[in-house]
C-alpha cells in the first residue's frame, strides 16, 4: 500500500525539446557531410557552373512562348523591326531582348469625341468650346458635338505607320468636320441636313485613313448634337418658331388651295359644258333658221306677193295668240262678246260650295247666234295654206 503511494506522487519530468532538435539536426549533418564525401567528384565548381548555366537557359527559351487570346492580334518585332503577324494561338519567338510581341485587340470598338468630353462614359459629358464652335458658310457660329465608332483593321499599320493612332484620328476628324461644316449654311446643318453630313464626314475621314495607311476603319460616325451658342439659344428658338409658324401657314395655304382649285376648275369645266351647249343649239337653231329662210326665199321668187300676204299673217297669228285682244271686223253689224276663255277656266277648275247662276245655256245660246259671224270673220284673219 505504501509503494503505490510513493510511486503516485513520483513526477514524470518534460521532455528536452532543444536536445532533441540537436539531435535531430547533428544527425542529418553526418549524413551530408558522409553524402558529400561518398561523391566529391559531382561537386566540381565547373559542373555545378554547367547546371545553372542550362537552367537559366531553358527558362529564357521557356520565356519566349506566348498565347494570343481570341479577338487580338501579336506583332512581332526583332530588333525593333517588324517581322510578322500571329493569329490567336500559341507561339513562340525569340525571346527578348533579340525578339518582342506586343498584343493588339483588333475587335474592340474605339471612340473618339469632337466637341465634348466623354471618356469615362458614365458621368454627364462636357462640352469643349474649342472644338465645338464652328463657322458657317453663312457666317453663322454653331456648336457642333461629334463622336466617331472605329475599329483596327491591320494591327502591323497600326503599331508603326501613324505615331499616336487616336490623337491623330481625333485632328483629322476636328478637321474635316469644319470643313464639312464650313460648305454648308446653319439651316442645313440644323435641319435636313444632319444625315448627308454625316456621310460626307466619314467619307472623307476613311480616305485620309487608308491614305496614311494607318490600319483603322471607321465603324460609324454620330451627329450628337448641333445648335446655336447658348448666348443666342434664345433668339434662335424665336426664330425657329417664326419659321414653324410659316410652314404651318404654307400648308394652310395649300391645303386650302387644293381644296378650292378643284371646285374652282369643276364648275369652270361646267360652264364651259354650258357654254359649249348653248353655243350647239344656237347654231343648229341658226341652221334650222337658214335652211328655212332658204326653203321660203324659193317659194318667194315663185310667187313674191302670195308669199308676202301669207308672211304678214303669220305674223299676225304669233302677235296676237300671245294677248286677250279680240279683234273683230268693223265692217260687219256689232255682235254680243262674252270672255269664253275665261268661262272654260272657270269650269275648268273646281267649283265652290255656292249658288251660282247657270250661265252655259245663255253662253251656248249666244255662241249659236254669233256662229256664222265668227266663221266668217275666222276665215278672213286665218288665210288657208292651201292657197
Amino acid at each position: 500500500m505504501s509503494s503505490e503511494n510513493h510511486n503516485t506522487d513520483k513526477q514524470t519530468p518534460p521532455p528536452d525539446w532543444k536536445m532533441e532538435f540537436e539531435k535531430q539536426w547533428k544527425a542529418i549533418s553526418d549524413k551530408t557531410v558522409d553524402f558529400y564525401h561518398e561523391h566529391e567528384s559531382l561537386f566540381s565548381l565547373s559542373k555545378i557552373a554547367s547546371i545553372l548555366g542550362g537552367s537559366l537557359a531553358l527558362a529564357w527559351l521557356i520565356s519566349g512562348v506566348y498565347i494570343i487570346d481570341e479577338g487580338n492580334r501579336g506583332v512581332v518585332t526583332r530588333f525593333g523591326a517588324y517581322t510578322e503577324t500571329t493569329m490567336p494561338g500559341p507561339h513562340w519567338h525569340v525571346p527578348l531582348p533579340i525578339e518582342s510581341v506586343s498584343v493588339v485587340n483588333v475587335e474592340q470598338q474605339r471612340f473618339i469625341e469632337v466637341g465634348y468630353s466623354d471618356a469615362a462614359r458614365t458621368s454627364k459629358s462636357s462640352v469643349v468650346p474649342q472644338e465645338s464652335l464652328m463657322l458657317t458658310s453663312d457666317e453663322n457660329i454653331i456648336a457642333v458635338r461629334l463622336a466617331v465608332q472605329y475599329q483596327i483593321n491591320s494591327a502591323s499599320d497600326y503599331s508603326f505607320n501613324v505615331k499616336s493612332s487616336e490623337h491623330t484620328l481625333k485632328q483629322l476628324t476636328e478637321s474635316v468636320l469644319r470643313g464639312v461644316i464650313g460648305r454648308n449654311n446653319m439651316d442645313y446643318v440644323l435641319t435636313e441636313g444632319r444625315s448627308q453630313i454625316v456621310a460626307e464626314i466619314k467619307e472623307e475621314i476613311q480616305k485620309a485613313m487608308d491614305d496614311y495607311k494607318a490600319g483603322i476603319v471607321i465603324a460609324s460616325v454620330n451627329l450628337q448634337d448641333a445648335q446655336p451658342p447658348e448666348e443666342v439659344q434664345g433668339a434662335f428658338e424665336d426664330a425657329i418658331r417664326a419659321r414653324e409658324d410659316k410652314q404651318r401657314l404654307i400648308n394652310e395655304a395649300e391645303a386650302y388651295s387644293n381644296e378650292i382649285i378643284p371646285k374652282s376648275r369643276g364648275a369652270a369645266a361646267r360652264i364651259l359644258q354650258e357654254a359649249e351647249a348653248y353655243s350647239a343649239e344656237k347654231v343648229a337653231k341658226a341652221k334650222g333658221e337658214t335652211e328655212r329662210f332658204d326653203q321660203l326665199l324659193v317659194e318667194y321668187e315663185k310667187n313674191p306677193a302670195i308669199t308676202r300676204k301669207r308672211l304678214y299673217l303669220e305674223a299676225k297669228e304669233r302677235l296676237y295668240s300671245s294677248t286677250n285682244k279680240i279683234v273683230v271686223d268693223t265692217d260687219q253689224p256689232p255682235a254680243m262678246y262674252l270672255p269664253m276663255q275665261q268661262s272654260v277656266s272657270h269650269s275648268a277648275a273646281p267649283s265652290s260650295v255656292t249658288n251660282e247662276p247657270d250661265l252655259n245655256v245663255e253662253s251656248r245660246n249666244s255662241a249659236d247666234k254669233n256662229s256664222s259671224h265668227g266663221k266668217v270673220s275666222s276665215n278672213e284673219l286665218r288665210p288657208s295654206r292651201s292657197r
